[in-house]
């Protein structure tokens, strides 16, 4: 079954929930090469775009997509909001238009990772980045104990799960996708319950997009 709704859209985040986000957050804009003024997008940002949000003052255009979105999002002006599933509601998005995309806790939802993964590379502008954070297999446990032992994480985004990702799982399905090597960094954080990875298309193009 497709998942309905949006993540943060019907339930109230834990302070499990907020922790995560706070240092995926950190992390990002750790590893950012400047935002203002950018063309940022934040691919199944979740209903408030907690991350995506962050960048509003500074961004020249922000993307937000996800299956549902806060109506303040979509009223700001330089916020452009697509509403709808990966990979298929990126296709609307011209090609080499972003500077800077934000995949955080997605590509573990998703059936097809591959197929969202290429359109990233598809919609990068030259030397721009993508950001991805996905939980480990470490991760896996930890998340599963504070879920279904706890009550402190949302068993429905746990029940949604179709993988994880060490950085020997998420590095090859980077490469699939077009992103050279030598422009990929791939690494666990989070105390080792996440792998997270910073993908920079190459200046002068790269082997065509998937």
């Amino acid at each position: 079954m497709q998942r309905q709704g949006s993540f943060g859209e019907t339930r109230r985040k834990t302070w499990v929930d907020r922790f995560g986000i706070w240092l995926s957050a950190r992390r990002i804009k750790a590893s950012v090469n400047g935002i203002t003024g950018k063309r940022i997008a934040d691919f199944g940002c979740g209903y408030h775009a907690e991350i995506g949000r962050s960048f509003l003052d500074s961004a020249g255009r922000l993307v937000l997509v996800d299956i549902a979105l806060a109506a303040d999002l979509k009223a700001r002006p330089n916020v452009t909001a697509i509403e709808g599933r990966l990979p298929s509601a990126l296709r609307e998005i011209a090609g080499g238009s972003l500077n800077i995309i934000i995949c955080n806790s997605v590509l573990e939802h998703l059936w097809t990772p591959l197929d969202t993964l290429g359109e990233i590379h598809r919609l990068l502008a030259p030397a721009g980045q993508c950001l991805l954070n996905v939980p480990s297999w470490r991760g896996k446990w930890f998340l599963e104990f504070s879920a279904y032992r706890l009550g402190l994480s949302p068993p429905e985004e746990m029940d949604d799960h179709k993988t994880y990702y060490d950085p020997k799982d998420l590095w090859p399905l980077l490469v699939k996708a077009n992103f050279k090597p030598a422009n990929i960094r791939c690494f666990k954080h989070k105390f080792g319950l996440n792998t997270f990875a910073i993908c920079t298309k190459d200046s002068l193009g790269e082997r065509g997009d998937a």
